[in-house]
């Protein structure tokens, strides 16, 4: 069923809680691996399920230094734009996807990556709620304010919670909020409502390459498939 984007653009506190339940979300998902299911594919190419852990952790030390790093200069990018530097398979993102692997292998021991992993999104959400959302904050060579930052943030651990439980059947989905982000990341990067038979799974995964579009979406989606991927 679709999931409408109820957000109050005048709500402050929206970004913040929308990050706190996406990362309880795919927190939830995580706290209950093992060190055999750390092992199964994602929907990330060429990632196990302890290497997209790996790059989330990651995620999240990156949205605590620049939570915590103001920045005096003017916001070149929003919560909608920010997604327009990542596209799909490019040299840089080939070159992400060893560095990670790399990384997330020499944990021996899946239960200390887990154990990072999990107090790292507690501190990242209690960062977000303790944040100015008027501030402005650099990440990754742009300056945002935090409550863009902030839903982007929240999109991002969403879509890689979708990634993490391709193989995880009985895994709990992600939070409604952080569908919500995704939803109008989407809307706004295509400049277009997505087609109303699209649940929010499923516009996440084809809006961002994981899933091709079939004829007949194309067909619907007329000029705008040509859109696709937004952002990957």
């Amino acid at each position: 069923m679709k999931t409408e984007d109820t957000r109050d653009a005048g709500d402050a506190g929206g970004p913040a809680r929308a990050v706190r339940a996406a990362y309880e979300a795919a927190s939830a998902v995580v706290a209950g691996l093992g060190d055999e299911e750390s092992w199964l594919p994602t929907g990330c190419t060429g990632w196990a399920v302890r290497d997209l852990v790996f790059h989330c952790l990651t995620d999240a030390q990156r949205a605590l230094v620049a939570l915590h790093t103001p920045s005096p200069e003017p916001t070149d990018r929003d919560a909608v734009s920010y997604w327009q530097d990542w596209a799909p398979n490019t040299v840089g993102a080939a070159n992400g996807r060893r560095w990670v692997r790399v990384n997330a292998s020499m944990f021996l021991d899946f239960g200390q990556l887990q154990g990072l992993y999990l107090e790292t999104l507690a501190a990242a959400a209690h960062a977000a709620e303790a944040a100015d959302p008027a501030q402005h904050v650099g990440t990754q060579g742009h300056v945002l304010t935090a409550g863009d930052l902030l839903t982007t943030l929240a999109v991002e651990a969403t879509v890689h919670h979708l990634d993490l439980t391709v193989a995880l059947p009985l895994a709990p989905g992600p939070a409604p909020e952080g569908l919500a982000a995704v939803r109008a990341t989407l809307d706004g990067l295509l400049g277009r409502p997505a087609l109303p038979e699209w649940g929010d799974a499923h516009y996440a995964r084809v809006g961002t390459g994981r899933a091709p579009l079939t004829e007949a979406e194309r067909a619907a989606l007329g000029p705008a498939a040509d859109r696709f991927p937004a952002f990957g």
